[in-house]
């Protein structure tokens, strides 16, 4: 079932963009689970990834139905640039961009998603928002938990440390690209009730 009538001159049904930053320092914070998913989901259905939109692209196919994976190499502040220019070029509405990121207000593993919304002081969806000039595109949230108690870390600074074993990082992560394939196959509707 088609989540969505492909737009009349574009080649591709979805895009799926991984927020998080570049740099070998950065690749298993918690602030860049949505990277991770997007890797997931290349490693699942033999994406391979190439320099274009300022950041890094895969092409798959999931049942017949064409997605790009983008991991935005501009730093999270400046994802919108990336994620406008592949918009562009494969003609989208806003509706049919999927943002995959972080959410420190949510527990641990927790996912939710979700068309539209606040931007939640999240740089990455703000830059997003004013790129494509709407907010009504969709989100998928993980939960990265906040730091417990005892510990003096301001939530940036929680984020932008790695995952701890105990987090169980590579669960979590195959779960929110279930929550993709989810998304692509059944709908908005029909992922909310399985996975929110």
């Amino acid at each position: 079932m088609r989540l969505w009538p492909r737009r009349q001159g574009s080649s591709l049904d979805l895009l799926v963009v991984g927020l998080g930053n570049p740099g070998r320092e950065y690749a298993r914070n918690r602030h860049n689970a949505g990277w991770m998913v997007v890797e997931e989901l290349a490693r699942r259905h033999g994406g391979t990834w190439k320099a274009k939109f300022s950041g890094q692209l895969a092409e798959i196919r999931l049942d017949g139905h064409k997605l790009a994976l983008l991991k935005p190499e501009t730093y999270m502040n400046e994802s919108g640039r990336s994620v406008a220019a592949a918009t562009r070029f494969y003609k989208l509405e806003p509706d049919a961009v999927l943002v995959v990121h972080d959410e420190g207000d949510f527990d641990l593993g927790r996912l939710q998603a979700r068309k539209g919304g606040g931007l939640a002081g999240h740089n990455g969806l703000r830059s997003i928002a004013q790129h494509l000039k709407t907010p009504e595109f969709m989100r998928l949230r993980i939960g990265v938990g906040r730091p417990g108690r005892g510990d003096p870390r301001p939530l940036a600074d929680y984020v932008l440390s790695d995952f701890t074993p105990d987090d169980d990082a590579p669960g979590l992560i195959a779960r929110a690209a279930d929550a993709v394939e989810s998304l692509d196959a059944e709908g908005l509707d029909r992922t909310q009730a399985k996975f929110n």
